[in-house]
């Protein structure tokens, strides 16, 4: 899979309205047939920087992401709510979800 983190350092009078903001974007990537995960969480350390952590089945399936309407979309109507340009993470791993944290397993 190819598995995705990033951060989104966002204006911070738009910080509050992020997840409204992102909700087309989110739901049109969340139904696509290759889409594994695609989660935002707000930092607990800067209340204007959400981290996105998403995933996907393949490389076909990533590059159908990024050539997706709903993509270019995000790509014109985003960025004018950002303070900064986003960072990433994206590595092709050789599994397909999450898998158990063992040194704390619970019983």
């Amino acid at each position: 899979m190819i598995f995705i983190t990033a951060k989104f350092a966002v204006r911070p009078e738009h910080a509050e309205a992020w997840p409204e903001i992102t909700r087309a974007f989110t739901e049109a990537t969340r139904a696509e047939e290759g889409c594994l995960w695609f989660d935002w969480s707000r930092s607990l350390d800067d209340p204007n920087e959400y981290v996105l952590v998403e995933a996907f089945r393949d490389g076909d399936a990533g590059a159908a992401h990024v050539g997706s309407e709903h993509f270019r979309a995000a790509q014109a109507e985003l960025p004018q709510y950002l303070a900064a340009t986003p960072r990433i993470v994206s590595q092709t791993v050789e599994q397909s979800d999450w898998s158990e944290l063992g040194e704390m397993a619970v019983d």
